[in-house]
């Protein structure tokens, strides 16, 4: 079979061309954004927190990245590298990016090749820990043959050659200003780390960690006529329906990110008339994470290390029980309603890519969920909780503050109950949750718990990179100051193997088939139980113009074109 390059399933580029309703920079005052899980850090490359590669967004720019059809459009570059217009070469083992001419950083400063180097460099330091990892997956060096000219080549074929510089999780930061927050250092460097120097519509003025963002237009915008607003202040706290209620209620914000509250209280908080509910589908799913480590205090350092496996949840039989107890037809009804879709798998779209051998998960089974528990050896002690060889069937569970999440854990706790297990629920503010800090015992990454919950999803609509996140490569650890995408433990050698197969394979089908099965060695290893496709929600002001939600890159990718609506 003849090779082709992978742009992304089913869909083709596309060459921007938005439009606005406004003609000079800063005239439309301040836009207020509320993330109610408040920005932890301005730096992508040290936080997989959804709202933390957010808020960079506004700051620091990738090559390309995908439009909200998941198109992939030129963003820094010039064009989109192919095989047609010479960009990719056809071994499939080089790509070549042309940075735009004339492109400053906010200081003043020109935008170069080197600064893409450097940012690879920079994520790829042996002695650091860098959460956007598997986006470089395969590099072997990446060159500057010229002040605009970006050359990244791949130790094997790569006919999927669109990680590196793509998206929000994979922009470029500036060489000057992180050069001496290499490795280790990089956490320490929080000048650089909270005001990052950017070619984005805005500039960081304040900011303070999991409260606010004030930012100010880039006066060295690549376009003299954004942004419209002069200022954005991106603001945390509270809660999702208080977050909601600002906008569509009060209206003392524009913007809110992610109001997961019941959609019936959604539709009564609309009713008011101020703003509107915004969604859609892409690839978020709501899942636990199954630990596959210990994380007992007891282990100190070696807590939640794969030096020491999960006493019970290792068990296969044990996990797919916990899986079946779950009644996600109840979720999706009580917390999504049409935002929300049962799910069996990691994977959710596009078509070509989902598969059809976790089903098994769709109707809730307590008789299946019992036996499978009763044939593995656990039987119920005299207070109802099963044990196995002295180990008993106790979790924690843990999540981030939200009534729909909380809401979630009620529910799942009264199923495992009765199932016979053991379940103390434990909530953590959003902003420390998905925060990234090394030194807080309340990430995600340190995964101090059981079992957790939250959501994430995967930029375009290839998921290679995102199926990285369950190399072993990927699992947080004190070396990689817990940084990593793989915080279930999961550590397979022959998904690595199979992994590293899909990203040499070529073809659409061919590729589906490989996601497919890596979809169902994620599910049934019991380190992932899925529960709910959801579409991404936003609460939009009516005074607010320009929004396009985004479902495959950041929700708010296009704040250069807002514009207040009179």
């Amino acid at each position: 079979m003849k090779l082709r390059p992978i742009l992304a399933a089913g869909v083709a580029m596309a060459t921007l061309g938005a439009t606005s309703a406004f003609a000079e920079r800063g005239t439309d005052g301040q836009v207020n954004i509320l993330y109610w899980q408040a920005i932890s850090t301005m730096n992508p490359f040290l936080s997989n927190g959804t709202k933390d590669l957010e808020a960079s967004s506004l700051v620091l720019e990738p090559m390309a990245r995908f439009n909200e059809r998941g198109e992939m459009v030129p963003w820094l570059a010039q064009d989109i590298p192919t095989l047609d217009n010479g960009g990719f070469s056809e071994d499939f083992t080089t790509i070549t990016w042309k940075l735009k001419e004339g492109l400053l950083w906010s200081d003043g400063s020109p935008v170069t090749a080197a600064d893409a180097v450097f940012t690879w460099e920079y994520c790829m330091h042996p002695e650091g820990g860098c959460a956007q990892a598997t986006n470089f997956s395969g590099v072997e060096n990446v060159e500057a043959l010229d002040d605009l000219t970006v050359q990244v080549t791949f130790s094997e074929p790569k006919p999927y050659p669109y990680g590196p510089f793509v998206g929000h999780f994979s922009p470029i930061i500036q060489q000057s200003q992180f050069a001496d927050c290499m490795g280790a250092r990089a956490p320490e460097c929080t000048e650089a780390n909270f005001y990052p120097i950017g070619t984005g519509p805005f500039v960081v003025k304040d900011f303070k960690a999991n409260d606010l963002v004030y930012l100010e237009a880039n006066p060295n915008f690549r376009d003299p006529e954004k942004p419209a607003f002069a200022s954005a202040l991106i603001k945390g706290g509270g809660d999702a329906a208080s977050a909601a209620r600002s906008v569509l209620e009060t209206g003392e914000f524009d913007y809110a990110w992610n109001p997961q509250v019941e959609p019936e209280i959604l539709a009564q908080m609309e009713a008011a008339g101020n703003g509107e509910i915004i969604a859609a589908f892409g690839s978020l799913v709501e899942r636990l994470m199954i630990n596959q480590s210990n994380p007992d205090p007891a282990l100190g350092d070696e807590r939640s290390t794969l030096a020491h496996p999960h006493p019970f949840l290792t068990d296969k039989a044990v996990t797919k029980a916990l899986s079946l107890a779950i009644d996600r037809e109840i979720l999706v009804e009580a917390g999504y309603g049409a935002a929300g879709k049962i799910t069996c798998n990691i994977i959710p779209m596009p078509e070509i890519n989902v598969s059809t051998n976790n089903d098994w998960c769709m109707t809730q089974d307590m008789d299946e969920a019992n036996r499978l528990l009763d044939e593995a050896g656990y039987t119920r002690g005299g207070d109802g909780i099963r044990e196995k060889d002295g180990v008993r069937l106790s979790v924690l569970y843990q999540t981030s503050t939200n009534s729909v999440r909380q809401a979630a854990q009620a529910l799942i706790k009264q199923w495992w109950n009765e199932l016979g297990v053991e379940v103390e629920l434990r909530q953590i503010d959003g902003a420390v949750f998905f925060g990234g800090d090394p030194g807080s015992p309340d990430t995600f990454q340190k995964f101090y718990a059981d079992v957790q919950e939250y959501a994430n999803n995967y930029n375009g609509t290839d998921p290679e990179e995102y199926l990285g996140d369950w190399t072993c490569a990927e699992v947080p650890r004190p070396e990689t100051q817990w940084q990593g995408s793989g915080d279930a433990r999961h550590c397979d050698p022959e998904y690595d193997a199979l992994w590293a197969e899909l990203g040499k394979t070529a073809g659409e089908e061919e590729r589906a088939e490989i996601i497919i099965k890596l979809n169902d060695m994620i599910v049934n290893s019991g380190s992932y139980i899925p529960l709910v496709y959801r579409g991404r929600v936003a609460a939009k002001s009516n005074t607010l113009g320009g929004v396009v939600m985004n479902p495959v890159d950041s929700e708010i990718w296009n704040t250069a074109d807002w514009y207040r609506v009179e």
